[in-house]
């Protein structure tokens, strides 16, 4: 083991009080660490995801990585956003500062707020949408996979994936079956590469509230930012949110950590070429490992 010592912050995001949202751990520099050490620290805080920061020469901008508890992120929104409120939070910046972060995915642009001692706001810019298949006529098939019969679903609007970062199959639901909901087959992540997907979410859209889990359904998200930015171009396309019009989406009251997402798209049809998401962060508390996982570099 490695008795190098390293200071990590304790974030919960998409809330405005500590012990609700998404909880986060944040390295605001984590330069020398490998992708192996980075995976195995976040196994060990067994937070949802942890996202590893290094400055990449300007006191603004900084290179990250985002790991959950099976595998390294491309991209996910809500470990940029509660990383640039973190930062703002360090570098006692004035009330507004914007950040630059760069993922494997994409370079992300956030813009920060401070709201109060220990509380921010975050608005992050995911780009444009993709929009990579509908699949109405495998409707019946599709809510199998989640313990529902074809009757669940909104029959006003299609399945459909994606994409601004991750590729996610957008499944609309009635909203009371949003609360049955649960992965019922062991295959789930083969079945949506096949529709160029790589996780699904479900969402009641007359409630504005959605569901996400791993693929093998045992982890059920609190809020899940990447898929947030999906949901508001979807719900663009298909004229169901105004053009600019920011609104909130509900996520994590199955799981007793109740989330709010501001969300927001700007474009029409499949042209929608700005996404935004936004919400509250808290910090929650500081803490330091004093030994790093002793690892060959990844």
């Amino acid at each position: 083991m490695v008795s190098s010592s390293m200071k990590y912050v304790h974030v919960d995001v998409f809330s405005p009080v500590p012990y609700s949202g998404n909880s986060l751990v944040v390295f605001p520099n984590a330069a020398g660490l490998t992708g192996t050490q980075m995976a195995l620290i976040t196994k060990e805080l067994r937070h949802f995801e942890a996202i590893f920061l290094e400055m990449a020469g300007d006191p603004r901008a900084y290179r990250a990585r985002v790991f959950d508890l099976m595998e390294e992120l491309p991209f996910a929104g809500h470990p940029v956003i509660g990383a640039a409120c973190t930062l703002h939070a360090l570098a006692g910046a004035a009330e507004t500062a914007q950040w630059t972060i760069e993922l494997k995915a994409r370079t992300a642009r956030v813009e920060t707020q401070r709201r109060a001692e220990g509380r921010f706001f975050a608005r992050l810019d995911q780009g444009a949408a993709e929009f990579l298949g509908t699949w109405a006529d495998r409707a019946p098939e599709i809510a199998s996979w989640f313990s529902l019969a074809r009757k669940d679903l909104d029959d006003s609007l299609p399945p459909e994936t994606v994409s601004t970062g991750l590729r996610y199959l957008i499944v609309p639901v009635q909203r009371e079956a949003l609360a049955r909901a649960r992965i019922s087959i062991p295959d789930l992540e083969v079945r949506l590469a096949a529709m160029g997907a790589q996780f699904a979410y479900l969402i009641d859209p007359a409630g504005m509230e959605g569901r996400h889990w791993n693929n093998d359904g045992i982890i059920e998200d609190v809020a899940t930012g990447s898929a947030a930015g999906c949901v508001a171009a979807y719900l663009r396309r298909h004229d169901r949110i105004g053009d600019g019009r920011s609104v909130v989406l509900k996520q994590g009251r199955f799981v007793g950590r109740a989330s709010e997402i501001a969300v927001t798209a700007h474009g029409s049809g499949t042209d929608i070429r700005s996404v935004e998401i936004g919400g509250d962060v808290s910090l929650v508390g500081t803490g330091r490992l004093d030994v790093l996982p002793d690892v060959r570099r990844s």
